[in-house]
Parts: structure tokens; sequence; C-alpha cells
């Protein structure tokens, strides 16, 4: 190949990309044609611009596909590839919030647009189930999480580390401080157990100690499990009257509560042990007691194409985890005696969380408070998970909610 034929190859205008840009463009035909809600700008290595959708009222995502890579990459490998093509530089946007939204949003009349398929599917499927939740296989995947470090927690969490969904009043008032949200959070889960000074709660992945603290300040006992050391000593460091905390699996769980307590768990449990993680709540709980559980749910909708798959969050986030199908996992909790009642979700309030996570995030990259052990591409990485969550909480398709199981 001489020089001129590879410069032909390497400009926008060259053979190469004249080829293949109308395959491309037949791509966001099907993208522009699934966009219910919202619209893309979309500047495109060709030197077009185009606007995807546009015909109802949402957000306005601004991208600038910088090589036609960044497609094939969403073709091949969904939001796995979709996330490489940005680390690669392959397409920029000024705030990709907005695009993770409409990619949420619109997820049903999308449809397999921009979900793996072929080879790069099945390759992420058989690397997801090397990861699934035995119980190797969960401290393994608990640690790559969570045991990152408190001292990188704390940097961005509120001080009371508290990492899930906060409840903010409603309108949620985004200069209402976040640890006051997460009291509200944590003080309507401990509501739910009805529980009263002296009673005892088993706490299914206790965090760093947030609810235990709540709880233990009205006089209720908890037992704390995680699989995380990390979290384990933070709990312990607090000293909390009445308050235990054990590295245990939840299936080891032995001894009977007046309640139980989970929070934003589940989804690192995994579907095949949904079975599981439900018969040992049953089990722990005397006669009439409850459990109140927090959790994030996909919209049951498009579920089963994404438990098919492996996206984002899975390959590089969670290795292991799985957001729930609400109608599976409640019958799930009804076939164990388990009676739902007063489910309530809060989508938004995770959307504005994560915001709030996410300015804590870059003030302290900014101020260099991150420890030394990450590195750039890490940064990143986080930073554009936050970013991921974020848009779709927005986009409606996943939720987070808190239910009570009433045990008969």
């Amino acid at each position: 190949m001489n020089r001129e034929t590879r410069q032909e190859r390497q400009k926008p205008g060259g053979r190469i990309a004249r080829i293949v840009a109308p395959i491309f463009h037949r791509m966001l035909d099907r993208v522009d044609s699934g966009l219910a809600a919202g619209a893309i700008e979309a500047s495109l290595p060709d030197g077009t611009r185009r606007l995807l959708g546009g015909r109802v009222e949402g957000p306005l995502a601004i991208v600038h596909v910088v090589r036609w890579r960044a497609l094939w990459r969403l073709a091949s490998s969904g939001s796995v590839g979709w996330y490489e093509g940005w680390v690669a530089g392959d397409w920029t946007c000024p705030d990709p919030v907005p695009l993770f939204d409409l990619f949420m949003r619109n997820a049903v009349t999308l449809r397999r647009v921009g979900r793996a398929g072929g080879p790069a599917k099945l390759a992420a499927r058989a690397w997801h189930r090397l990861r699934r939740n035995s119980r190797a296989g969960a401290r393994r995947n608990i640690a790559f999480h969570y045991d990152l470090g408190n001292d990188f927690y704390r940097e961005w969490l509120d001080h009371s580390l508290t990492y899930s969904s906060a409840i903010f009043a409603e309108p949620i008032d985004v200069a209402e401080p976040l640890t006051q949200a997460q009291t509200r959070k944590l003080r309507a889960v401990l509501a739910r157990t009805e529980t009263k000074a002296g009673d005892t709660i088993l706490e299914i992945g206790c965090g760093w100690g947030s609810f235990a603290a709540i709880a233990s300040a009205a006089g209720v006992r908890v037992h704390g499990i995680t699989l995380s050391r990390e979290q384990k000593e933070a709990v312990e460091a607090q000293a909390l009257p009445g308050v235990s905390v054990a590295i245990t699996d939840y299936r080891d769980v032995a001894g009977k509560f007046d309640a139980v307590v989970s929070i934003e768990m589940v989804e690192a449990v995994g579907r095949e042990y949904w079975d599981d993680y439900v018969a040992v709540i049953a089990r722990a709980l005397k006669p009439g007691g409850r459990a109140a559980i927090q959790y994030i749910a996909i919209d049951d909708a498009i579920f089963a194409e994404y438990a098919d798959g492996v996206d984002f969050i899975q390959r590089y986030i969670f290795p292991g985890g799985l957001l729930l199908s609400e109608t599976r996992f409640r019958a799930i909790a009804e076939s164990h005696g388990l009676m739902w009642q007063d489910c309530a979700g809060f989508g938004l309030h995770y959307a504005e969380t994560l915001r709030r996570w996410r300015e804590a995030f870059d003030l302290a990259v900014d101020k260099g408070r991150l420890p030394a052990r990450f590195d750039a591409r890490f940064v990143d990485l986080w930073r554009y998970y936050l970013m991921y969550c974020e848009g779709g909480f927005r986009g409606g398709g996943i939720d987070v909610a808190q239910i009570t199981l009433v045990k008969r």
C-alpha cells in the first residue's frame, strides 16, 4: 500500500469511509425511527450532521461521532462497546447523561439497536457465567467493588457512607443536604419493620453501617452481614450499641429475627440465586415478622433481552450482578409465604443522588483527594458509571423501590 492510499483511507472523505458511511447511516435510520421521545444531534465522520428523533418532546443529546468505529462497537457489543468507544475517543459528548436517558427512555422502541449480538454476546455471556455468585464467586465479586477502600468511598459519599438511593423531600429539592435525604430513607426502612426497642433485625448487606446506626439509636439490635472486609472494619469502628457485624454469606445465616432489612443488596445476588435469597429471608423471620427491602428493578418489557446479555455495569462495575424483574421476584417471594405490601418507587430520587455523588466525586478528583492508587482510566470509568446510572434512572426504564414482605 503506497502513502497516498494510506492517507485516503485515513481521511473522513477517503474511499473506505465513503464505502462504509451508507452502512452506518442505515443504522442511524433505525435509531431515528426508534426514538419515540427526545432527540440526538449527531455530527458524523463524513462531515454530515443529523437530527435523530425530535418528533416528541424529551431530552436532547449532542454527540460527535469521531470515527465510524463507534457505531460498529455499539452494534456488535452494545453498552460495553459504547463505553469502550468512549475510552478510545471514537465518540464524544459534552454531557452524556441525556444520551443515557434517551437510550433507556426509548429502550422498548429501539429494541435491539445498541444490544450486543453474535460472537461478542456469546463471549460476554461466557465471561459473565464465570463471575456467577457462588459462595466463592460472591466474595470475589463483592471485593472487586466494595473493597476498593474506605478511603475511596469517604471522598464522595455523604458522611454516613450510605451507598444507595436517598429519598428527598418532594418536589425534589436540589438544595437539601444529601445526608438529610439519606437519613429520611433509612428511617423509612426502619419504619417498615415496625420494630421497637429490644427487637432484633438481620441486615443482609450492611454496607458501612448507616442503617445500623439509625436502628441502634432507636434501641433496636442489629446483626449485620457483609462479604466486604472494609465494610466490616468500618462498622466495628463505630462501636454502635446493640450492633454486631460478621463476614457471612447470606446463605449461611442462622437464627430467628423480628425483622430483616436489605438495602440494594439483592442486585448483587444474580437471577439463579433469587430463590435462595428469598428463602433465607423467610427462614430468618419469626412468624408475622417483616422484611424491608430496597431494590433496583428494570422494566419487565425489556428484562428478557437485558438478562440475556451482559451490559456495561456487569462487565466493568458489578460483576455477577443483575437488576430485578419485579414481577418475577414478587412471585418468588409469595411462593415462600411472604406477602408483598406497600411497594413505593422513587427512581428520580436516585437520579438526584447520583448527580450529587458525581459532583462530590469530581470535586475530590479536582482537589487531588482520591487515593493515588487510582489512575486516570479508573477515574474516567467511575465518572462514566455515575453518569450512565443517572441517565438510566432519568429515562425511567430502571427504578428503585422499597417493599415490605410480611411472613404469614
